[in-house]
């Protein structure tokens, strides 16, 4: 696992400033802190931070071809490199070391462009063509891995891994995107291609982008998407005993490493799958790490004792107190926009815990996706049949008037909130799914936006992300769409993101079997009845499981990864949420109305209401701009500019 940076003069082919790509890849010194390479030629500049996995004394980066005219800066794994590497020596390549990256420049001598469809992987790479004079930028298909890009007035391309570095550049395009902040506000993520920073992109998962020194640039290109499809016929018995082989081979495909491997273990269906797959395939125990926070609602440590008891894992928990939210003045600069996922706090000490003995871990990530575990989905369904049911124009103002009527319940169990059930189906299928996943609800960011912050969005809405998705969903079938529209945002936008930036905080790379692309396209063709049977998600998926692991862990309530806001806020974060909140940051900026956040953070503070959800966001934002206020980059003014 690396961190890469660059910097492309694609108008003229001026010398690249050394220093400030150096800066720039220094800044990922996190990722990558076993080393540094460059390359430099005119018009060009490429670095790399490596972090050793495989081929550990001759794998440094940038790695080149044999006449040195492509050479590549690549973070991430290719799985399948070993018989790529084959088929390319068959074909007359000469290859010089035992690493994935190397198989990625004679691949692109070989099939161009189309190497990306052989790959199965995790990757973000830059690839120098000094034949072609072209820069080919690539992201792995379901964003694991991230790569930020921007293009500069002065004619400069540059990229990064992360945030951080592409603030290095003294040219770069810092202004607040006001369109994202909706994003953020809505989703508690911001989806990609946006940033935060106007002129910054994140190059969207499955898509490649090529510049040529001399030309335009283009613009991003999908080589790849999800098609839900189903294959019709198929028995269940039979889809089980594919189920375990295909995840078997996932699993076994992310065990090769030079370095010490381990697993993530949260007692989750998804995360004790893939230890018992690995069980099965090493001979020495696995190492299992998990956390807990000690209490009620928030801990999973004796489901995953009792798997790492069945599997005989070396298994290392550790207890975190509640009240540990010191980690909260570091999360801005760990993710360098803002971000709302409460979860990446334990996620972050996970992986401080893990990087005690491994530098591998693979996690569950994905099953929920595939298998239709969130249970949203078995709402969303409900009312997509009553949807159907009834024509529009009787079902908008009917659930309207009704959901007008009932009372406001967010305490209360999701079988009491009829409220948001009523609106939401007085709502299109997407613009309702988008409800029920918004973290600020249309209504609420109406009251929370100021009058000129609202002028300045020129009426732009954050659903708009899901309807864009929609329209390019192969699918009709009401499960499938939605699963489609997480694959294309919430996955990649906070589980991924989360994951990827609490690892590589911590010099840790994580590894996802459930989402081996292979295996996402055989679970996309699996009939919906299969996966979401009778209100329970995840059906066939816990049913192939059932000789590896018991009742208790796959049948019993899905339990989240997350903190307790509701009482860090009314206790130990009372007075602090109250300076984020109420003091000059958000209220300088001009986006809000702080009446309103005044009423929100009372009326929490108070017990009259849990508004967690919305103090977490509107927490987080303050401290990412506490972050940019103090960072000497960047006046403070320039990044307020609306």
């Amino acid at each position: 696992m690396c961190g890469i940076a660059g910097i492309f003069n694609y108008r003229e082919k001026r010398a690249i400033d050394q220093h400030l790509l150096r800066r720039m890849t220094d800044a990922l010194a996190h990722r990558g802190p076993d080393g540094s390479g460059y390359h430099f030629s005119p018009g060009i500049g490429l670095g790399h931070r490596r972090l050793a996995i495989i081929d550990l004394s001759s794998g440094d980066q940038p790695l080149y071809n044999e006449d040195g005219s492509v050479c590549v800066v690549f973070n991430g794994e290719i799985y399948n490199f070993q018989d790529l590497a084959r088929d390319l020596v068959a074909k007359g390549h000469v290859l010089r070391t035992h690493c994935d990256t190397e198989v990625i420049v004679h691949a692109w001598e070989e099939w161009g462009e189309a190497c990306l469809k052989r790959f199965n992987g995790m990757f973000a790479f830059a690839l120098w063509d000094e034949r072609q004079q072209s820069l080919f930028l690539a992201r792995d298909r379901l964003g694991e891995k991230p790569l930020y890009y921007g293009h500069l007035p002065t004619g400069e391309f540059v990229f990064a891994s992360e945030l951080k570095s592409l603030v290095e550049h003294p040219r770069a395009q810092l202004n607040f995107d006001l369109q994202a902040v909706e994003e953020f506000f809505c989703f508690g993520y911001i989806p990609d291609p946006r940033s935060i920073f106007r002129g910054i992109r994140k190059l969207p998962p499955a898509h490649s982008l090529q510049l040529r020194y001399g030309a335009t640039p283009g613009e991003p290109k999908p080589y790849w998407d999800i098609s839900f499809l189903e294959d019709g016929g198929v028995a269940p018995g039979e889809v089980c005993e594919e189920l375990i082989s295909r995840l078997r081979e996932a699993v076994r495909l992310r065990l090769v490493s030079d370095v010490p491997l381990g697993a993530f273990l949260s007692g989750g269906v998804d995360s004790s799958a893939v230890v018992a797959m690995m069980a099965g395939l090493k001979a020495e125990p696995v190492e299992t790490f998990s956390i807990s926070f000690g209490t009620a609602g928030f801990d999973e440590s004796a489901y995953a004792q009792q798997v790492a008891r069945r599997y005989k894992t070396t298994h290392h928990a550790r207890r975190v107190d509640a009240d540990s939210f010191d980690l909260l003045d570091r999360l801005p600069s760990i993710y360098d926009e803002p971000f709302g996922d409460s979860s990446a706090i334990p996620t972050f000490r996970v992986s401080a815990v893990a990087r005690e003995s491994v530098t591998v871990a693979l996690s569950g990530d994905g099953g929920d996706e595939n298998f239709a575990g969130y249970r949203r989905y078995r709402w969303h369904t409900v009312e997509e049949y009553v949807r159907r049911m009834l024509p529009a124009a009787i079902r908008q103002p009917l659930f309207t008037y009704l959901g007008g009527l009932y009372p406001k319940l967010d305490w209360a169990p999701r079988a009491f909130r009829a409220k948001a059930t009523l609106l939401e189906l007085a709502r299109s299928s997407t613009a309702a799914y988008g409800l029920s996943v918004s973290v600020c609800k249309e209504p609420l960011r109406d009251q929370l936006f100021s009058s000129s912050f609202k002028r300045e969005l020129q009426g732009y809405r954050a659903i708009e992300v899901l309807e864009a998705h929609q329209r390019r969903a192969a699918t009709d079938d009401p499960l499938s769409m939605v699963q489609y529209l997480d694959f294309k945002t919430y996955l990649p936008g906070d589980i991924l993101t989360k994951v990827d930036r609490a690892s590589m905080a911590n010099s840790l790379e994580v590894r996802v079997p459930l989402l081996d692309h292979t295996f996402v396209e055989w679970a996309a063709r699996l009939p919906s009845a299969l996966k979401l049977t009778r209100g329970e998600g995840k059906s066939i998926l816990k049913r192939a499981l059932q000789p590896h692991l018991s009742d208790d862990i796959l049948y019993r309530p899905k339990q989240g990864f997350s903190v307790p806001l509701a009482h860090w806020f009314r206790g130990p974060l009372r007075g602090r949420l109250r300076e984020t909140l109420l003091g000059s940051g958000l209220g300088d900026t001009g986006y809000f109305d702080m009446d309103f956040v005044l009423r929100l953070v009372s009326e929490h503070q108070s017990g009259a209401f849990d508004h967690s959800a919305p103090l977490w966001l509107l927490s987080s934002f303050g401290s990412f701009l506490r972050q940019s206020a103090a960072s000497s980059q960047v006046d403070p003014a320039t990044r307020f500019t609306r």
